[in-house]
């Protein structure tokens, strides 16, 4: 059978369509597609939100339906998406991980506590774990077993620094951990370690365990006084992260100096402001010669896996002279370093080898607002951004705007249909080149159809269709959804559609019983992640 001549009426050939209450077929989620869903984007419906959201039990019924139909292939499910690093946050995880814990019988429960260390993987994912087991019941003692096998199951000096880093999260210390599991310690040095974080005091041989080099450094931190030159060389010694520094010394260019040495690249780019506002980084110092270098440093920053949009977000924040607390000076060359860094790590981008299209909402109200808590980062310059990295990492990509109807009006129900205009945007030009093509062409209202009822008209293959808009979600005579499905009717191929209200407090447009569809609300650095997933998924 070709795939050009199945109807909606049919399942289309090797896939896995089931038929639908009116009679046609689609790719309906059954409870473990849900489940992927919610690991991966927080919730069970066709909706991520950006930003911090609560996860709630009301969000995973499919998942409570798989605990108790096999609650062991769940718990395979909860960890390989953990490993995996698809998704942007590994609470979905984490929270799955306690209800199975808590929720499961026996075996199940048994499997999830063994789990633990694979999904909980630094002290911040235990804080975690340990407050949504609380909101499923207390510690019995699995729990209590579990999570003192995570403690001892490290090597004293990784622990030391887990302890050191991470002290306290959600409303839970190590103390409290410690205190209510109770475990007995693997070794010495386990024993001291847990001393300390208890009583929050060195004991007895602590300063002849090597395992301990960190913590006596901390001590040693916090008695060095106004001593800049030693707190500096003792960070040095021991490669104190900045988290373990006491707060007043981190006022000082040394210390900042000596952070800096083994800095990894995304805790420096978040803390170039910082470094300027002390005077670390300054006009013609050797400081501001070496991070600029490493900016430009193709190697660090594949090694580092940051997105282009998270150092286009650095920029702008540091551009612009201001944040949330004092502000600073921009130094050109740390500018120039971060421009360059951003057309750099397009090649550390990882294509979803999908044939894309892009429909951008080129509106005014585009050049207003502002996305991943950025000021002056405008949902038309990220929009742009993303166009630009579609453009380098995906071999098939076409970019469309959003514009006037032919005769002239906004588009919609007054004014006439609004216009799909294809866009010349290539990975040759600059971001800003992209910005200034957008603001000048005609805009329309945002008919989220349109990008399916134009590929289907022109005969244009897509996998994926991406629309970006600010806050607005228009649909015009026919619904996205259906023109999507005719769009894959008319095709033969399984499409997807995203739309991105890039400033949107909330909006509906994709099916939730459609695993094609995905509404994103609001966006920020995390969101480039779940786009390319959703598309190569």
């Amino acid at each position: 059978m070709l795939l050009e001549n199945t109807t909606q009426k049919q399942p289309l050939p090797g896939t896995s369509q089931v038929e639908n209450s009116a009679g046609g077929f689609g790719w309906q989620l059954d409870d473990w597609g849900r489940v992927d869903r919610f690991l991966i984007l927080g919730c069970e419906g066709g909706t991520y939100y950006a930003g911090e959201r609560e996860l709630v039990l009301h969000n995973a019924e499919a998942a409570q339906r798989c605990i108790a139909a096999d609650g062991l292939r769940l718990i395979n499910r909860i960890v390989a998406i953990s490993e995996s690093g698809r998704a942007p946050k590994n609470d979905p995880a984490i929270f799955l991980l306690a209800m199975t814990a808590k929720l499961g019988d026996e075996p199940t429960r048994r499997a999830a506590y063994r789990a633990l260390p694979k999904v909980c993987r630094i002290g911040t994912h235990l804080m975690h774990f340990a407050h949504y087991a609380q909101g499923f019941g207390g510690w019995g003692r699995g729990m209590r077993k579990a999570v003192g096998s995570w403690f001892n199951a490290r090597p004293a000096t990784e622990l030391a620094y887990q302890l050191a880093k991470y002290q306290a999260r959600d409303g839970w210390s190590n103390r409290d951990l410690l205190r209510l599991a109770h475990p007995r310690a693997a070794s010495p040095s386990h024993d001291r370690l847990f001393a300390w974080a208890v009583k929050g005091q060195l004991p007895d041989g602590a300063a002849d365990d090597s395992s301990l080099a960190l913590i006596v450094a901390m001590q040693e931190l916090s008695m060095v006084g106004s001593d800049v030159a030693t707190a500096a060389e003792v960070i040095r010694m021991h490669r104190v992260p900045r988290e373990c520094v006491p707060t007043p010394l981190l006022r000082h260019p040394e210390i900042w100096d000596a952070l800096l040495e083994s800095m990894p690249f995304t805790a420096m780019i978040r803390n170039l402001a910082t470094m300027t506002r002390v005077g670390l980084i300054a006009v013609g110092a050797e400081a501001t010669t070496k991070i600029a270098r490493g900016l430009r440093n193709a190697d660090r920053i594949a090694k580092a896996r940051v997105h282009p949009l998270s150092i286009l977000a650095a920029l702008v924040t540091y551009q612009s002279g201001r944040g949330r607390g004092e502000g600073w000076i921009p130094v050109v060359e740390i500018v120039d370093g971060l421009d360059a860094a951003f057309y750099t790590s397009f090649a550390s981008v990882q294509p979803a080898n999908k044939r894309m299209l892009l429909a951008l909402d080129v509106s005014g109200s585009m050049a207003s607002g502002s996305i991943a808590g950025v000021a002056g980062l405008t949902p038309r310059i990220g929009s742009a951004a993303m166009a630009l990295v579609t453009a380098a990492t995906e071999a098939n990509h076409s970019f469309v705007g959003f514009t006037a109807s032919e005769s002239g009006g906004y588009g919609g129900k007054w004014g006439g249909r609004t216009g799909i205009t294809p866009l010349d945007i290539s990975p040759r030009k600059r971001l800003d080149e992209v910005v200034t093509q957008l603001s000048g062409i005609p805009f329309g209202g945002t008919d989220c159809a349109l990008p399916m009822i134009w590929a289907k008209d022109n005969k244009v293959d897509v996998d994926t269709f991406v629309v970006y808009t600010d806050g607005e979600t228009w649909a015009g005579d026919v619904h996205p959804a259906e023109a999507l499905r005719a769009y894959r009717d008319a095709r033969g191929i399984p499409a997807k559609l995203v739309v991105v209200g890039m400033t949107s407090n909330g909006f509906s447009i994709a099916d939730p019983d459609d695993a094609g569809m995905l509404d994103v609300v609001g966006f920020d650095t995390s969101t480039p992640p779940v786009l390319s997933d959703f598309a190569r998924a």
